[in-house]
């Protein structure tokens, strides 16, 4: 482990003491993971404790663990990452927190602590399902206003629920179940009759 990385360890485990928050070093990334209850409390912490100084927020994005959950020690299945930095001291962290419901999963906006977030939970809400509580305008930003569910979530059909097409006889955009029909597509391979024969002179 390099020194930086012992430095930010060390910070992080001074300044978070106290507080249920798990801190995973691997492969040369450092990830900090914390219940949705302390999410928006750390979120502060981070970005203005002197040791710390996380001023940026680089990325943020949903997870849909599904079936994986079940072989982690946090079963939940749906997640927030985030990725921060540090311009201060030039260092990174990861920033992991999971809905407590899977029914309905509800995050605190960190918008707040970091307003580049805004349209980020915006499309984690659209494609994930998530809501982020607090937010100045939550609504969806890449799916149609009438768009039913979430298209990242791991149970979501390929095909989606609805079809969109132009009918000309009502002169305008209708919406309609989908009729595609599921199927497999597998490739064929069209070989010579004598692909692989091996010829000797």
């Amino acid at each position: 482990m390099s020194s930086r990385l012992e430095r930010l360890i060390a910070a992080l485990n001074a300044s978070l003491e106290g507080r249920s928050v798990t801190l995973v070093e691997e492969l040369g990334e450092v990830t900090l993971e914390v219940s949705a209850a302390d999410y928006l409390s750390v979120a502060e912490l981070l970005r203005d404790h002197p040791e710390l100084r996380f001023e940026q927020m680089v990325d943020l994005c949903g997870v849909d663990y599904a079936s994986y959950a079940a072989s982690r020690t946090n079963s939940r299945r749906y997640a927030a990452v985030l990725h921060l930095l540090s311009i201060s001291h030039n260092w990174r962290l990861r920033l992991r927190v999971h809905a407590d419901d899977d029914a309905f999963p509800v995050i605190d906006s960190v918008v707040p602590v970091w307003p580049s977030a805004n349209w980020f939970e915006r499309e984690a809400f659209d494609l994930f399902g998530i809501m982020f509580e607090g937010h100045p305008d939550l609504r969806r930003i890449l799916t149609d206003y009438g768009f039913v569910g979430h298209p990242f979530r791991k149970d979501f059909p390929v095909s989606g629920y609805m079809e969109m097409r132009y009918d000309p006889e009502l002169g305008r955009v209708i919406y309609q179940p989908v009729t595609i029909a599921p199927r497999e597509v597998t490739p064929r391979i069209v070989r010579e009759a004598s692909y692989g024969d091996v010829e000797h002179g």
